[in-house]
């Protein structure tokens, strides 16, 4: 059996997941990263992606997660991100409206700020989806 590691995911809503894991995976700046018992530390910014959490057990768990920041220290893992949602709480009709919102104001955006938000929407909205769909709802 694999070392456990206690791990939690805060949002500036809820406590989304606490819990002893085995693996996690998630993207950062710079690339996608497996974190596993004693690791080395750091804190590092995280992108929009899908978090797979890898139980005890061997059980795989993916969700949503936007940006945020990870650290990885001796003691506990934790992840704060600007949100985080189970694939059964994505809403996939509020996904899609999200996703043809951000293309319309792509096509109309004229600011730099304005396309950069529009990029970011458009992001967050493919990867619910994309979320949604690897657990099969």
């Amino acid at each position: 059996m694999a070392a456990l590691f206690p791990f939690e995911v805060h949002t500036p809503y809820r406590l989304f997941y606490s819990g002893r894991i085995e693996a996690l995976i998630l993207t950062l700046a710079d690339g996608e990263i497996c974190v596993y018992a004693n690791h080395s530390f750091f804190t590092s910014p995280v992108r929009t992606g899908i978090l797979t959490i890898r139980d005890g057990e061997g059980k795989k768990r993916t969700a949503f997660i936007s940006e945020g920041i990870l650290e990885v220290k001796s003691h506990k893992t934790v992840l704060m991100a600007d949100a985080a949602e189970w694939p059964e709480e994505i809403d996939g009709e509020r996904a899609l409206a999200a996703k043809k919102r951000a293309l319309e104001m792509l096509e109309t955006a004229m600011l730099k700020f304005e396309t950069n938000n529009a990029k970011a929407s458009l992001v967050r909205a493919e990867t619910r989806l994309r979320a949604r769909e690897t657990a099969e709802i």
